[in-house]
């Protein structure tokens, strides 16, 4: 959620400064922590709709979009991205990946009903 009274958004880091350097007058300020977690959450939505919505050629740009947002998701709640890698991994090893392409037409409401504990 943005500050509020706030039409702006979460933006990298550089942002300001390549604006300004064009010639713009960006008006910016940094986040509280709260606000910056809700704007964290509205930026991973937007950029995961910004990869549904690319053509193939812009696909790539915009995963590397989602994936910077995801890095910084991962630090703000105290994870190094290594301790997400792991995560991935052991569930990869334990439920397998996506790369199967299988569509589970019946059986299970809740996957997580499937999840070994």
């Amino acid at each position: 959620m943005n500050p509020p009274g706030s039409r702006g958004k979460l933006v990298r880091d550089r942002i300001p400064e390549i604006i300004s350097a064009n010639g713009g007058n960006p008006r910016a300020e940094i986040l509280s922590s709260d606000a910056y977690t809700s704007s964290l959450d509205e930026k991973l939505i937007e950029e995961v709709q910004e990869l549904l919505d690319a053509d193939v050629a812009h696909r790539l740009e915009e995963l590397a979009d989602v994936l910077e947002v995801m890095h910084a998701l991962a630090e703000n709640h105290g994870f190094g991205w290594e301790a997400v890698e792991v995560v991935r991994r052991e569930k990869a090893e334990q439920r397998g990946g996506f790369g199967g392409r299988v569509f589970l037409l019946e059986g299970g409401a809740d996957a997580s009903d499937a999840e070994p504990e």
